[in-house]
C-alpha cells in the first residue's frame, strides 16, 4: 500500500488516461466494428470519460508538486467519475423497469441539440429514453451500463490514489508549489 500511495501526482494521472482510453477503445469498437448504435446516456458516458480523460492529461503535463494542485486535479477527475457512474447508475435503473413502465422513446440526441438549449437536453436525456432502456449486449449476464458502471468505480482509484499521495507525508511536500 505505501508504495502504490507513494506515486506522483503524474503516475496516477498517467494511470487514469490509459483507462479512459481503453474504455473509449472499447466503446468505440463496440460501435464501428460490433455495430451497437449508442444511446443518449452512452454518449453521456463517454462525454464523463472523455472529460476525465482531459483532467488525466492536464495533471500528467503539470504534474503539480503542492497537495493544493493534487487536490483539484483529483477533484475533477472524481466529479467526471461520479458523474459517468451516476449516468450509468441511472441507465441501469432504465434497463430494469417493466415493459410497461419505460418512458416512450424521444428524439434523437443530434436533433435536441440543434432544437433545444443544453440544459433542456441534458433534462430530457437523464430523465429517460425508451431506446436507453433496450439490452442490446450482454457479457457475463452484465448489460454495457454496467459494465461501464465497473468501469467507471475502477476509474477512480486513479484520483483517490492522487489523493491519498496528496496527504502521505513526503519531505519538501506542501499546500503549494
Amino acid at each position: 500500500m505505501t508504495s502504490l500511495a507513494r506515486l506522483s501526482v503524474r503516475h496516477w494521472a498517467l494511470a487514469g488516461l490509459a483507462f479512459c482510453v481503453l474504455m473509449m477503445a472499447v466503446a468505440l469498437g463496440l460501435e464501428h466494428l460490433g455495430g451497437l448504435e449508442p444511446c443518449p446516456l452512452c454518449i453521456f458516458q463517454r462525454v464523463a470519460v472523455l472529460t476525465a480523460a482531459a483532467v488525466f492529461l492536464v495533471a500528467a503535463i503539470h504534474n503539480p508538486g503542492g497537495r493544493l494542485g493534487t487536490v483539484i486535479y483529483a477533484g475533477l477527475s472524481l466529479a467526471a467519475v461520479a458523474g459517468g457512474a451516476g449516468v450509468a447508475w441511472r441507465h441501469l435503473w432504465l434497463q430494469s423497469l417493466p415493459a410497461d413502465e419505460v418512458p416512450v422513446c424521444g428524439p434523437g440526441l443530434d436533433y435536441m441539440i440543434d432544437i433545444l438549449p443544453l440544459r433542456e437536453v441534458v433534462e430530457m436525456v437523464l430523465s429517460g429514453s425508451g431506446e436507453c432502456a433496450e439490452i442490446d449486449f450482454l457479457l457475463l449476464g452484465i448489460s454495457l451500463p454496467g459494465w461501464s458502471l465497473i468501469g467507471f468505480l475502477i476509474l477512480a482509484l486513479a484520483p483517490i490514489g492522487m489523493l491519498v499521495s496528496a496527504f502521505l507525508e513526503r519531505p519538501g511536500y506542501r499546500w503549494i508549489s
